[in-house]
């Protein structure tokens, strides 16, 4: 079996985790998983199976799109509701879904975060994690990210007020950091108290199956299995006869000419654009790149090759 499964995670277990039950259950040789989910959030979450865990890397890059709350009034070390408490402010009792639009306006577009204590980023051969439980606290970089959307859904008043918000954001976004910053700059602190990852790409929360069902019915899986060919949908495919499929599986350079059928007459041509090449019967052989810039005997090299299955 290889391929992706949109597995659903619920809130208290790690994504580790469920790709490790994932594992287990379908007795597959390899999983892994695009985008980690921390503990305490949930939804989609891309499980790759056996050869699918080679285009992880290409599925981690599609954009993300969240619903999530923050607590105003209240800081904590992870940012998040699993944290210590380390601060509490008054929350300005004039604040209104108004002051709070204006604020997400500066948080739309390209921002610098700088990733918190409590995540998995390497510093010097550890992860800050670690160092962050030990007490130590380090300088960190910046990282810019794209904020596409960031919308508010609901205000609800009280002591310490919740927001209900929702953010379509490029790969690499931590979101508990956003809520903080935001909450810094309302000068009250804030802390991401829920977060449920609706989308990844295409690949939506109600299309998703759930770890209980799939424990429950095995079979599931080959019936929300999607393809390889599938989940890479938004590539140029060109598709090879038998003498090419056999040099692209021995990692070998094909020409486009060559090719049976392509998905496009005149793609655009850039070194750092991904061809999936697939074979007569629709076996997805290798992911390629252009090596040449010529139109008419454009070279496709392979960068990831897949064995077919039997």
């Amino acid at each position: 079996m290889d391929g992706i499964l949109n597995i659903f995670k619920p809130r208290g277990i790690s994504s580790y985790r469920l790709v490790r039950e994932v594992k287990y259950l379908l007795k597959a040789k390899k999983t892994g998983h695009a985008g980690t989910l921390d503990p305490f959030a949930s939804g989609v979450l891309l499980v790759g199976i056996n050869q699918a865990t080679k285009i992880l890397e290409f599925m981690s890059e599609l954009e993300k799109h969240y619903e999530g709350e923050m607590v105003l009034g209240i800081s904590t070390d992870t940012q998040d509701a699993e944290g210590k408490i380390i601060q509490k402010k008054e929350v300005d009792p004039t604040l209104d879904r108004k002051k709070i639009e204006l604020i997400f306006q500066r948080y739309k577009g390209t921002i610098s975060q700088v990733p918190p204590m409590f995540s998995a980023v390497h510093y010097e051969g550890k992860r800050l994690y670690q160092l962050a439980r030990v007490g130590k606290i380090v300088e960190r970089k910046p990282r810019e990210v794209n904020i596409y959307q960031l919308n508010l859904i609901d205000l609800i008043k009280g002591e310490n007020p919740i927001i209900k918000f929702e953010v379509v954001c490029s790969k690499g976004t931590y979101i508990r950091t956003l809520c903080n910053d935001i909450g810094e700059e309302l000068g009250c602190g804030a802390y991401l108290s829920n977060l449920v990852r609706r989308r990844i790409g295409t690949f939506h929360i109600e299309d998703s199956l759930s770890l209980e069902d799939l424990k429950k019915d095995l079979t599931l899986a080959k019936k929300f299995l999607i393809t390889m060919d599938s989940a890479l949908k938004g590539l140029e495919k060109i598709t090879v006869g038998e003498d090419e499929a056999r040099k692209i599986l021995n990692g070998g350079f094909i020409f486009k000419k060559t090719a049976i059928e392509t998905s496009e007459e005149t793609p655009i041509i850039r070194e750092d654009k991904l061809i999936k090449i697939v074979d007569g019967q629709g076996n997805l052989l290798a992911l390629g790149t252009p090596r040449i810039k010529n139109r008419k005997d454009l070279i496709i090299k392979p960068i990831k090759v897949f064995k077919i299955s039997n």
